[in-house]
């Protein structure tokens, strides 16, 4: 799920957005502009409301991407934006927009693709809107974008929609870079000296053969403090990925701090390779897939004997670990679970759900699952912040429909785990209008990724490589309901006799699962300590850290 601070999240196929939610025609079947008073509800006798979006006479030529209108109660704020735990706060209505020229406009019909309802059925109030085109299609990713078109605030006071002129919204300049993000990247680089983290990336055969065109893999690789000064000396090798949202610039941020934990002597000395999973479609989690390509097989035959011809790590199975943190935790336990004897273990931190009967909450096995609905009826949420529900599973399904028709963490897992449709999309494991689950679709996703189920299955042959191998750390509070897919997972395991390390860290949230203390990563240093531990069993890594003698043969 999500790991990057809550920013919301070309088209290769639009998900029928139209269809999700309620929308007016005439007896023809054509959007009716109107000027009159707003619907209370959203029925089929409510004119549609329309906003007009114009590019300012200076802009280039030939704009195009994913139009999006976001209007909320307020006034005064320089952003309007929407918010994932308070989903409904702001209403989000969207376009396809192709060939936009200087001074052209276009009316977006607010019914047609909006979330939370038509725009017809808001009520009368004080708002704020603003437009922004997404060039890239990549919103429900990672959020607004210094190549994303986007307009002033614009205020509307007393507003009633569908009463009085349209409103008007003028794309007329850049996004602008986020300074802090900036800021924080500049300082990254700066530190990533050739002696501590070096940029690599391969283009892979495998994953350009499947997409036709050139494909690359990327990571920064971190190496530990006297790593120069000891050239006779190899290391284990962390592989590390992040979660959704995340990238190349948050993967070397983030191994920048482990080189700091490494320098302090909280962590022993290590090779990390920071793994980049995002992709246009979302995460890829290093699975191999047929609707992504091959990407478990291009890390493991490719990527990694390249990396181990390079540098000197311990080119075995017990020094190759593996770490992340919710999509990415999911990622390496996949990898540990498809690839074990590549891999000496993973340290995985609220993963993706690894059993599907509990899918954020719902089993995609039982009889008429709906991921919007439980049994008795009531919805079905995704998030909780101290107790309480901030979003439903139908909410944060809707929005990211609207949103654009990939790239979100919900067609992500679509991405990932479907089998192709006719037209070669990914077919949709639900229904996104009614939340209805397609049991072929589950049954596809069952016999390849559901990760209970193959450990299950392929114990006979990999059940003395996989014995110790699981580690997994989630809190009692996870704000996804992680926690529980992961004691349905160590329940198979257990059973197995497979000696499962699980964590369930009491109180812990998504976000805040690695703190210990003060320290917000002080979860790293267990972690480390344990890898370090299979890698070098019997060694006291603090004593030869020290020493600057730690042995390559063991």
């Amino acid at each position: 799920m999500i790991s990057r601070n809550l920013q919301q999240a070309a088209a290769l196929v639009i998900m029928g957005a139209a269809a999700l939610l309620a929308q007016s025609t005439s007896s023809t079947g054509t959007p009716v502009k109107s000027n009159s008073a707003p619907c209370a509800a959203a029925s089929n006798a409510c004119p549609h409301i329309f906003i007009r979006v114009q590019s300012a006479t200076t802009n280039p030529s030939g704009l195009h991407g994913r139009l999006l209108i976001f209007i909320k109660q307020g006034h005064g704020d320089n952003e309007v934006d929407v918010d994932e735990f308070h989903p409904a706060a702001t209403w989000v209505a969207a376009k396809e927009v192709t060939d936009l020229d200087p001074g052209q406009s276009v009316e977006v019909d607010a019914d047609e693709i909006a979330f939370p309802r038509p725009f017809s059925a808001m009520q009368e109030g004080d708002y704020e809107a603003q437009a922004i085109l997404d060039v890239g299609h990549s919103y429900n990713y990672s959020g607004r974008n210094p190549n994303d078109w986007i307009s002033n605030v614009v205020p509307l006071a007393h507003w009633r929609a569908g009463s009085g002129a349209e409103p008007v919204l003028t794309l007329a300049s850049l996004r602008p870079p986020d300074p802090r993000s900036v800021e924080a990247m500049d300082k990254a680089r700066a530190e990533a000296k050739t002696d501590n983290a070096h940029e690599e990336t391969l283009t892979s055969a495998l994953l350009s053969s499947f997409w036709g065109r050139p494909t690359v893999l990327k990571a920064w690789v971190v190496l530990p403090p006297g790593y120069a000064r000891h050239p006779g000396e190899h290391y284990p090798t962390a592989y590390w990925t992040h979660g959704f949202g995340g990238n190349l610039d948050y993967a070397l941020q983030s191994g920048l701090r482990l080189y700091g934990r490494m320098a302090e002597g909280k962590m022993p000395p290590m090779i990390w390779v920071m793994l980049d999973e995002s992709c246009a479609q979302g995460t890829h989690e290093f699975a191999d897939s047929v609707n992504n390509g091959p990407w478990g097989a291009a890390l493991t035959t490719e990527f990694i004997p390249y990396l181990e011809k390079k540098y000197r790590m311990d080119g075995k199975a017990s020094g190759r670990l593996l770490n992340g943190h919710s999509s990415g935790g999911w990622a390496t336990l996949q990898l540990e679970v498809n690839y074990p004897r590549v891999f000496g273990g993973t340290w995985s931190t609220s993963p993706d759900p690894s059993d599907f009967h509990d899918f954020t909450g719902t089993d995609l096995y039982a009889s008429r699952a709906n991921v919007y609905r439980k049994p008795d009826g009531t919805a079905t949420p995704i998030m909780r912040e101290d107790g309480r529900v901030m979003a439903t599973f139908e909410q944060f399904a809707k929005l990211e429909a609207v949103l654009g028709a990939y790239g979100g963490q919900v067609s992500s897992f679509d991405w990932v785990f479907s089998p192709k449709s006719d037209d070669g999309a990914p077919m949709p494991m639900f229904n996104r209008g009614t939340g209805v689950v397609n049991p072929l679709v589950v049954a596809y996703w069952h016999d390849h990724y559901d990760l209970a189920h193959l450990v299950a299955t392929r114990w006979t042959t990999n059940g003395h490589a996989w014995q110790g191998r699981f580690h997994l750390f989630v809190g009692t509070a996870d704000t996804f309901y992680l926690d529980g897919a992961a004691h349905k997972f160590e329940a198979v395991l257990t059973r197995l006799q497979a000696e499962p390390h699980f964590t369930y860290i009491p109180g812990r949230t998504h976000f805040n699962l690695y703190r210990v203390g003060d320290d917000r990563e002080g979860l790293f240093d267990q972690i480390g300590a344990e890898m370090y531990a299979v890698a070098r069993p019997g060694t006291d890594w603090k004593k030869a850290g020290n020493q600057g003698n730690i042995p390559t043969h063991y």
